[in-house]
C-alpha cells in the first residue's frame, strides 16, 4: 500500500554533512521525497513534537539535543513507507541496529542516532501535520 511517512535527519547528522547520504539511501531503497525542509527547531517546537515523552527523565535532554542544530524534515512516500523507513533506519540503539542500516552506519549514540522515523501510520499523519501544511506535500 502506498503510504507517506515522516522522517528527520537529526542535528548530529546535519553537523557531519550526512544529509545527502541519508536522503540518497531513502531514495535508493524506493522511498520518494514528497516534501523537505531544513529548520532550526525552537524549544517550543521540540517540546510540542515530543510531548508524549514529557514525563520521561530524558525529555529535557531530548529537547536540548533536537534544538542543538538544524534538522531536515521530510515526507517520504512509497509502498509500505512507514515500515520501510524503519527498516532502513535500523534499531534506535545503534549497537542493536542491523549492519548497513543508517543508525549502524552513522549514529553516534542511542541519543544522537542521526534519524527519526514515524512508528505507525497514525504517528506519521500527526508528525507530518505538525511540520508541513497540506499544500507543501507533493504526490505522484
Amino acid at each position: 500500500m502506498l503510504e507517506t511517512t515522516f522522517s528527520i535527519v537529526k542535528p548530529d547528522a546535519t553537523k557531519r554533512n550526512l544529509i545527502g547520504k541519508i536522503v540518497s539511501r531513502f531514495e535508493e531503497e524506493g522511498l520518494c521525497v514528497r516534501a523537505m525542509k531544513m529548520k532550526q527547531l525552537s524549544a517550543q517546537e521540540a517540546e510540542g513534537f515530543y510531548a508524549e515523552h514529557r514525563e520521561r527523565p530524558f525529555f529535557k535532554d531530548l529537547v536540548n539535543f533536537m534544538t542543538s542544530g538544524p534538522v531536515v524534515l521530510m515526507a517520504l512516500q512509497g509502498e509500505g513507507a512507514v515500515l520501510r523507513n524503519r527498516e532502513i533506519m535500523g534499531a534506535t540503539n545503534p549497537a542493536d541496529a542491523a549492519e548497513g542500516t543508517l543508525r549502524k552506519l552513522y549514529a553516534e549514540s542511542i541519543e544522537a542516532n542521526s534519524v527519526h522515523g514515524s512508528d505507525s501510520a497514525e504517528s506519521a499523519a500527526r508528525e507530518l501535520a505538525y511540520f508541513f501544511s497540506g499544500i507543501e506535500l507533493y504526490n505522484n
